[in-house]
């Protein structure tokens, strides 16, 4: 078998400063047409040889340990999942059952699975996972379970009943995998441990179809090998894994990552840049995107916005934040920012494949029909027209002209369908309405004091949002408002969470993806959970709105099932609701610069056959393992 071809490849890596990743011990001494090269977007790891992925020990995740090794009972793919159910029961054996009102869940587990050292599993997994987090404060989905679990029991080796505190009909998203989710642990390891928040899980023991092979003691890159029994894994329903290795690796900056996929080193980057994502496509006759041509990136099922601090005046009027809006020329930030290459969003959900056709496109009517109260007079914001507008522009750049769709549905598709139109009579009206006044061209707010706005952005750390925040805030400046935008090492923790900001750039808005149920964040935006001025904000709700009728809408949502039709006419009311309110200024979708390279393997996932997203520290891309066909012979 042919073996990589180490002398081109140290070459490159010494022309790229990266010597000293290859030795005769680490991944490149594999056959590289068995072995599946990854991106690891977490970088180089700090606690190389942390496993214990229910204790957050300074161990990566997007190693490839919760894509290939870990397993829970369900999923729901980002896209339409393999067969087009993006619903699967993995581990369990069906859907969750549950009680008329909601307060216990019963579920059936596979026959037949079997941890990689032999051991079978069975419901004793399932129970001991809840038990022991519940019993050890300081476990990953500790808190969570003990809210929410009254008991739980094994009534048979592939029976779990839980017993639930209060009614819930999502409690099973807890073991759904959108990203991640509640792993089961197995019990006839941790049983042996003393302390399991100490344990280090070294050699993990699989329920996927991999196991750990090597890797880096200075955490640069995990080697993970295909287990000789991978049929006995919920995996193997789909097909055998195609990779015989499947290597996740730290290849350093964008332009690294760049060059090592030009020289067919790395088979698949999680994220570059726009503009790295274009110098492959130009230079590259083997590269996969997940559109075939501009804006090639995938859309995340998480929703870019202007989030406002509403504990915070003015920001806890709707009259300014609509002002705000209607002095963005969202044409200008998509270019300045993405270069285009991104799908914008006037709704307050993402415009994932599955969200276009659920709310997307369902809702073009009303938002056409939307009308706003400046005071003054009544407007219609909504301009539907604004992506076939930025296709336009595009299509006059002659680098990217031929491959600019003309058909409106895949217009809409990768660019989105329309955005608010830029007001600045309307703006000025609606500051007006909120007492605001204008003076020798500047702002000030009803206390007579200069209008400031500090907008929150993450630097260097994701430079696409930052480019965006910093034009939006110049927009404003323009108008006469003095806005800045400032810079923010660990935005979420230093910022978001504890509500330190005024305005920031980030998502509160994250969907399960393939399915239409918008519970996955919006339980989260329930006035039960947000946190009083000064404490710390939990997850999702970083904009701190809260409101009566939203309370309903998630009440609701709380009392039907999972796949109850009237959830999507409820989600449609939060949309509607948030249109109104504008808590947050929805953008455009998170656009990740997935790149494939088909050198040496084919078959990943693409607009034309999305199977699953193709950002590989989903763990949903475990399903790539068995769509993957070797490019050429062994």
């Amino acid at each position: 078998m042919q073996k990589w071809k180490r002398f081109a490849f140290g070459f490159v890596l010494a022309t790229l400063g990266l010597t000293g990743l290859a030795t005769a011990e680490d991944y490149t001494s594999l056959p590289r047409k068995e072995t599946l090269i990854v991106e690891n977007p977490e970088g180089t790891i700090k606690n190389p040889g942390w496993f214990n992925i229910w204790v957050n020990g300074g161990g990566g995740v997007s190693t490839g340990l919760q894509q290939l090794t870990m397993d829970t009972l369900w999923y729901i793919d980002p896209e339409q999942g393999l067969g087009g159910a993006a619903w699967d029961n993995s581990l369990a054996a069906d859907k969750p059952q549950y009680n008329a009102d909601f307060t216990e869940m019963t579920v059936k587990l596979r026959k037949g699975l079997y941890w990689s050292d032999g051991v079978e599993f069975t419901a004793d997994d399932v129970v001991y996972t809840v038990k022991t987090q519940m019993g050890h404060p300081g476990m990953v989905w500790s808190a969570a379970f003990s809210v929410q679990v009254a008991s739980v029991e094994a009534t048979d080796p592939q029976t779990v009943v839980f017993k639930l505190k209060k009614p819930n009909s999502r409690f099973h998203a807890i073991f759904t995998v959108r990203w991640n989710g509640a792993w089961i642990m197995p019990k006839h390891v941790f049983e042996k441990v003393e302390d399991p928040l100490r344990y280090d899980f070294a050699n993990p023991v699989s329920l996927g179809a991999y196991k750990l092979k090597a890797y880096d003691p200075q955490g640069k890159w995990y080697t993970w090998e295909k287990r000789d029994d991978w049929q006995r894994t919920s995996l193997a329903r789909f097909g055998e894994p195609a990779p015989k290795y499947v290597t996740y690796t730290d290849p350093g900056p964008p332009d690294k990552r760049t060059i090592a996929q030009l020289e067919h080193n790395l088979d698949i980057i999680h994220d570059n840049t726009p503009e790295g994502m274009f110098t492959l496509k130009e230079k590259s006759k083997t590269i996969d995107t997940w559109f075939p041509g501009f804006p090639f990136a995938h859309p995340d099922p998480t929703l870019p916005a202007v989030i406002f601090n509403t504990q915070e005046a003015p920001f806890d009027n709707a009259d300014v934040r609509w002002a705000l809006a209607l002095l963005i020329d969202i044409k200008a930030v998509d270019m300045a920012s993405y270069r285009g290459a991104a799908t914008l969003s006037a709704l307050g959900v993402p415009p994932t494949a599955a969200t276009m056709k659920d709310y997307q496109a369902p809702m073009q009517d009303w938002l056409k029909d939307f009308e706003i109260d400046t005071g003054k007079s009544k407007i219609k914001p909504y301009d539907p027209t604004v992506g076939q507008q930025i296709a336009d522009i595009l299509r006059k750049q002659p680098k990217f002209k031929d491959q600019i769709p003309t058909d409106p549905q895949a217009i809409s598709g990768a660019f989105g369908y329309g955005w608010w139109k830029p007001n600045p009579k309307a703006a000025g009206e609606l500051l007006e309405k909120a007492g605001f006044k204008k003076s020798g061209g500047k702002w000030l707010t009803p206390d007579g004091q200069p209008f400031k706005i500090r907008m929150t952005v993450e630097g260097d750390t994701r430079s696409v949002f930052t480019r965006a925040g910093t034009l939006i805030a110049q927009q404003w400046a323009a108008f006469g408002i003095d806005a800045k935008a400032v810079p923010a090492a660990k935005l979420w923790q230093t910022a978001l969470q504890p509500g330190d900001f005024q305005v920031a750039i980030a998502w509160s808005v994250e969907t399960w993806g393939g399915d239409p149920d918008l519970s996955f964040f919006l339980d989260s935006w329930h006035s039960q959970f947000v946190a009083k001025k000064g404490e710390v904000q939990p997850p999702r709700n970083w904009q701190r709105w809260s409101n009566p009728e939203l309370d309903k809408i998630i009440e609701s949502i709380r009392g039907i099932s999972a796949d109850d039709p009237k959830g999507m006419e409820l989600g449609k009311d939060y949309l509607k609701l948030v249109a109104k309110e504008m808590p947050t200024i929805p953008l455009m979708s998170y656009n990740v610069f997935t790149s494939m390279d088909t050198t040496y393997w084919t078959g990943y996932p693409t607009i034309k056959d999305p199977y699953t997203d193709p950002v590989p520290n989903w763990a949903n891309s475990r399903l790539m393992m068995v769509k993957l066909k070797p490019a050429q012979s062994q």
